[in-house]
C-alpha cells in the first residue's frame, strides 16, 4: 500500500471529487471515485496477554461517507476506533486516515480529525461556551475565527440560550450535544463517534442524530459505532458488523437485510391453559411443529419460537401466510396475533452472528473492551 496524499478539509470536496480517479497523483479512491477518508488493511491488535482484540480488518470509507461499525459489547468496535484515532498502535496491519500514515504521521491524523468518545470529556465547572473556547485553544484554532464559530456550534447543537450556564446544569443529551460540538471547533474532514447516544432517552437520542445528520450534509465523514440496530439503520450508507474482533458483513441496511433471507412472518398463539399433561408440546412447540411439517415454505426458510407463537423467515412468509394460518387452525391452536414485516437490523445481526458462532473452526474470543483498555497496550499517544 503506498503512501497517501494528505487529507483535505470537506469544503475542497467538490472541487476534488471530479479529479481524484484524473490526476494520477496516486491518491486512493472508492469505488464511486472518491477519495478514501479511512483505509486498512489487516489490521490487528494482540493485547500482552495475547487477546487479539481485532483481527484482519480491512475497512474502506470514502470521504463524506457515514459509515457504522455494528457490534455487541467487546466485539472490538471501540478497539478499533482508537487504533484509527491513533490513540492505539496496532500490532500488524496498515492504517491511513485523511491520507496519513497512521504508523509515521498519527500527529496529522489527530490534527484532522474529531474524537467523541462514550465518556462525556466536557469540564462540568466550566460554562458551554467556556467548554468551546477551550477547545478551540487546544485544536489551534486562530484566534479571529474563534468567536464565529463558537457561535456557529452553539446554534447547531441548539446551546445558544444556555452558552454561559456552567455544564454541569446540563442534562446528559446537551451534554452529549456540547461534546460533539467541541470535537468539531476545527472542522475536522472526519469524525469518529464511539458510542455517542449511549444512554441517552429517545428524544435526546433523535436530537444527536439530526446533528450528525446535518455536519455529514455539510460533507464531513462520520464513523460511528454503535450497539443500536436502529441507529445504524437509520443513519448510515454502509454498515460493518463485527464479531469477535472480525468483520463479518459489510454493506447498506438493505442489503444486510436482504441476507436475512425474505421478510418475516411473526403469529403469536394462545397458551393452552387447559391441559395438565406436563409432557405435552407448549403451544410453541405445537405451532412450530406445524409449520415445518406444511411444506408451504422452502427448504431456507427458518421458523423459530418466539416469546408467544413462532417467528417464520422466508421468501413466501407474505404469499403462504394465510395457508399456516389455516394449518394451526386445523392443527387446534387459536392464533392471537399475526403481522407479516420487513427484516430490522435486529433481525440481519442474529442471523449473521448465529452463523458465525456456530461455525466448527470458528475461535471463541472473549475480547472486554472495558478490561481491554486497561491492559498493557502500546500508546499511541495523547488525544480527545
Amino acid at each position: 500500500m503506498s503512501r497517501r496524499t494528505n487529507g483535505h478539509h470537506p469544503e475542497e470536496a467538490a472541487d476534488r471529487e471530479g479529479a481524484d480517479t484524473a490526476n494520477g497523483a496516486g491518491e486512493t479512491v472508492g469505488d464511486a471515485g472518491k477519495a478514501l477518508s479511512i483505509e486498512t488493511d489487516g489490521l490487528q491488535l494482540i493485547y500482552s496477554d495475547g487477546t487479539e482484540a481485532v483481527r484482519d480488518v480491512s475497512l474502506s470509507v470514502p470521504e463524506g461517507e457515514f459509515f457504522g461499525f455494528l457490534g455487541a459489547n467487546g466485539a472490538g468496535k471501540t478497539t478499533a476506533i482508537k487504533v484509527l484515532a491513533t490513540l492505539l498502535k496496532p500490532t500488524n496491519g496498515e492504517v491511513f486516515v485523511n491520507g496519513f500514515d497512521a504508523e509515521s504521521e498519527p500527529r496529522e491524523i489527530r490534527e484532522s480529525i474529531g474524537y467523541m468518545a462514550q465518556e462525556i470529556g466536557i469540564d462540568e465547572e466550566l460554562t458551554a461556551r467556556e467548554n468551546l473556547q477551550f477547545a478551540c485553544a487546544a485544536y489551534g484554532v486562530p484566534r479571529s475565527e474563534r468567536s464565529e464559530r463558537i457561535e456557529d456550534l452553539l446554534d447547531l447543537v441548539d446551546l445558544a440560550a444556555v452558552a454561559d450556564q456552567r455544564s454541569e446544569s446540563f442534562s446528559g443529551g446537551m451534554q452529549k450535544r456540547l461534546d460533539a460540538a467541541t470535537a468539531l471547533v476545527h472542522r475536522p474532514p472526519l469524525v469518529f463517534l464511539d458510542e455517542p447516544t449511549t444512554g441517552l432517552d429517545p428524544k435526546a437520542r433523535n436530537r444527536l442524530w439530526e446533528y450528525f445528520r446535518e455536519i455529514n450534509e455539510e460533507g464531513t465523514t462520520i464513523f460511528l459505532t454503535t450497539q443500536y440496530l436502529e441507529e445504524a439503520d437509520q443513519l448510515c450508507e454502509r454498515i460493518s458488523v463485527i464479531l469477535d474482533g472480525e468483520i463479518v458483513a459489510t454493506g447498506s441496511p438493505t442489503e444486510l437485510k436482504r441476507r436475512v433471507g425474505g421478510e418475516i412472518l411473526d403469529i403469536d398463539v394462545e397458551a393452552d391453559s387447559e391441559s395438565g399433561d406436563a409432557t405435552e408440546e407448549d403451544p410453541q412447540e405445537r405451532a412450530a411443529a406445524i409449520a415445518r411439517d406444511s411444506d408451504l415454505f422452502e427448504s431456507e426458510a427458518t421458523i423459530e419460537k418466539s416469546k408467544n407463537g413462532i417467528s417464520v423467515t422466508s421468501q413466501r412468509a407474505r404469499s403462504r401466510g394465510t395457508d399456516l394460518l389455516v394449518a394451526l387452525r386445523d392443527g387446534g391452536l387459536t392464533v392471537t396475533g399475526f403481522n407479516v414485516r420487513a427484516p430490522t437490523l435486529d433481525d440481519v445481526f442474529l442471523a449473521i452472528t448465529d452463523r458465525e458462532e456456530r461455525e466448527p473452526d470458528k475461535e471463541s474470543n472473549s475480547d472486554d473492551e472495558e478490561v481491554g483498555e486497561t491492559r498493557m497496550a502500546t500508546d499511541g499517544g495523547t488525544g480527545r
